[in-house]
């Protein structure tokens, strides 16, 4: 017996942040076209859309040519404005960067140079003007200011995305994830339905690499996952008011240890970026597959062999913070006086899908998308990608979808 095919315009795999704001904008550009949307979980933003740490960050990190430098500016006006118009939660709580030495210091010039290129509000302030944005804040000279920096709820944002798709006719179905690719139109789904779309819009996160092979793409790529996690503070003083970052090592993706005020005012340290195992490797062996540990660990040999982007010394710096003591220790030297007793409640891990360049052993430092007429697949999408959200699925909906 033939099994019957679910039809649409638009289908689009995985509900995170990426995957909703392409459907809104989708919606917006062809408000008669029939989008669905397919979601292996029972909810939107289960992975990373979810679990990250609800920074809306300014755009001073990215160097003037890139993606991530067009969009992150825009993507945090849009994200404020869409918070306060659908009156949705927002810290206002800013950040400074600060730095410990001469050639971290160094470090903060070239990040203002950036910002500046970028034409974000950004600025370099000295220690007067440091203390009175938060007098307990320890630097070297001089920090970098961003006012632009807020939090947010990432959960909040993502629900009330999804109710609004649902309203303008968007179909969820969850417990519902992509199998195998028919044919350039035709995907089978977990629950043995035929899903038919004139295009299909792989959002899929941890596995989007592995979703878009099945269509002739990611040919030099492959997702390697890292896994963040975050240390609460729960003592109910306030030793901080403002989100603080170390200079971070500009040669890699990652920001390093740094504080975080939440959109409910309190206050973590993190993340960790441990290589993990496998791709949805949270917690103990929950969502353990061979396969993936064979393949993933297979690259991570080779990176550690060749020593690429020095990824010997951050898996040994990574490790390291599953000790308590030194991941508290990275955070105290970014501040004069802090009770370290307080951090004592670990938070919910989350995992980056980081691209890996197969060929060149490089991570991708920017957002990577690949596609034709049928497909396009989102495949490099980490931070700051959700702040990014709006702009960035303007682009690939400019740049691959528009007829």
């Amino acid at each position: 017996m033939e099994k019957m095919e679910l039809k649409s315009d638009f289908l689009i795999i995985g509900s995170g942040i990426i995957g909703l704001t392409i459907a809104k904008i989708l919606k917006q550009r062809y408000p008669d076209k029939k989008i669905m949307i397919i979601e292996k979980e029972k909810d939107v933003a289960q992975h990373s859309s979810g679990r990250n740490s609800g920074v809306l960050h300014a755009g001073f990190y990215y160097t003037a040519n890139s993606l991530k430098a067009k969009f992150t500016k825009d993507g945090n006006q849009i994200l404020r404005a869409y918070c306060k118009d659908n009156n949705l939660k927002i810290n206002e709580c800013q950040k400074v960067v600060v730095a410990n030495n001469e050639q971290e210091l160094t470090s903060l010039y070239e990040l203002e140079k950036r910002g500046i290129q970028n034409g974000v509000n950004v600025r370099l302030i000295d220690e007067k003007r440091l203390a009175e944005i938060d007098p307990n804040v320890q630097t070297y000279q001089k920090a970098l200011y961003s006012p632009d920096t807020a939090t947010v709820d990432p959960i909040e944002i993502s629900q009330h995305l999804k109710q609004a798709l649902v309203a303008e006719g968007v179909k969820f179905y969850f417990e519902e994830g992509y199998t195998k690719k028919l044919d350039q139109h035709r995907i089978l789904s977990s629950k043995k339905r035929v899903f038919h779309a004139n295009k299909i819009i792989n959002c899929a996160g941890l596995y989007a690499d592995k979703i878009a092979k099945d269509f002739g793409f990611s040919e030099n790529y492959v997702i390697i996952p890292f896994k963040g996690i975050y240390l609460k503070y729960t003592k109910h003083d306030h030793p901080i008011k403002t989100n603080i970052y170390p200079v971070p090592n500009l040669k890699n993706p990652f920001l390093g240890v740094h504080y975080t005020i939440t959109v409910d005012g309190t206050i973590k340290i993190g993340p960790t970026a441990i290589p993990a195992f496998w791709r949805e490797n949270y917690q103990n062996f929950n969502n353990f597959k061979f396969q993936e540990l064979t393949e993933i660990v297979k690259y991570e040999l080779k990176l550690f062999i060749t020593n690429a982007f020095n990824f010997r010394s951050l898996a040994f710096e990574e490790l390291q913070k599953y000790n308590k003591k030194h991941f508290v220790s990275l955070a105290t030297k970014m501040v004069k006086e802090i009770d370290t007793e307080g951090f004592n409640e670990w938070s919910k891990p989350g995992i980056r899908a980081q691209l890996l360049n197969t060929k060149s052993l490089e991570l991708l430092q920017d957002f990577v998308v690949e596609g034709d007429h049928h497909s396009i697949h989102v495949l490099n999408a980490v931070s700051p990608a959700f702040t990014s959200s709006f702009p960035f699925a303007k682009w690939v909906v400019e740049n691959y979808i528009q007829e």
